[in-house]
């Protein structure tokens, strides 16, 4: 039975991104998750665009001990959104910009936490961080630490419980190598980028990003879902992701609370 907190989403996959792939994920805001899901296929692409699950349990038992040791000791945290709409600082006076850059992180922080029902930081990102044109002074919102792995609310087990695999922008970079470019370009795909660090705000290392990258594939299943098709997963336990495709792709999701 769907109850009255459950949200159903539909979503229509055009060919402009039909070349993104969407890693490996739980799904969550902040300190809030569904707890299952509901996955219908009403089309399916004309190629690939497979449905993607992962058991987080099967992550958990294959983890590097002292990798698992020291994200689980240094925790982990996100950014959920980059605005790169603050060039104009730059081109403010000297003495101004500091004032003008302090001001504004600070009336973001406001309007964005005003909203959410966790507190988020911002911080500033330039250049190439931010993967936009030229030097463009980018703030990027960070979400608050947490651990990299939870306990099933029913059944107590560890289960992975990181998007690492879908949020690290440098994962995210090495699938363009099979993939193409994302086309991060316009609306709120420009506005939505992520990337992951430690909870001290320090990046990943490349070697880290490399093992998790390969423990995640080798538990990745690919649904070729078609019309009628649905699966339902548990939150807490499955991670979920879509393969790149060729055509258009209409598919719906249900949450429940």
């Amino acid at each position: 039975m769907v109850d009255a907190k459950s949200a159903v989403y539909e979503a229509v996959n055009k060919e402009s991104r039909a070349n993104f792939y969407i890693g490996m994920h739980n799904e969550f805001v902040g300190t809030r998750a569904p707890r299952a899901a509901m996955f219908v296929c009403f089309k399916a692409a004309d190629d690939g665009g497979e449905f993607m699950v992962c058991d987080g349990r099967r992550v958990f038992r294959d983890l590097d001990a002292q990798l698992l040791a020291k994200l689980y000791g240094k925790s982990i945290r996100y950014s959920v959104m980059e605005l790169p709409f603050f060039g104009f600082i730059d081109a403010l006076p000297g003495p101004l910009r500091e004032p003008a850059a302090a001001a504004a992180r600070a009336t973001v922080a406001a309007a964005i936490n005003a909203k959410v029902d966790f507190d988020v930081e911002m911080s500033w990102i330039e250049g190439d961080a931010g993967a936009y044109d030229g030097d463009v002074r980018t703030m990027q919102a960070r979400a608050p630490v947490q651990p990299p792995v939870v306990l099933h609310p029913d059944t107590a087990e560890p289960t992975w419980f990181c998007n690492v695999h879908s949020h690290s922008s440098a994962l995210r970079k090495k699938r363009e190598a099979t993939y193409g470019a994302e086309r991060f370009t316009d609306g709120a795909s420009q506005i939505n980028k992520s990337d992951m660090y430690y909870g001290d705000d320090s990046l990943l290392d490349a070697a880290d990003l490399d093992h998790l990258d390969d423990l995640t594939k080798k538990h990745t299943v690919y649904l070729g879902m078609r019309p009628g098709d649905a699966v339902l997963l548990d939150n807490y336990q499955t991670m979920h992701g879509r393969n790149v495709f060729r055509g258009v792709r209409k598919h719906a999701v249900s949450w429940f609370a």
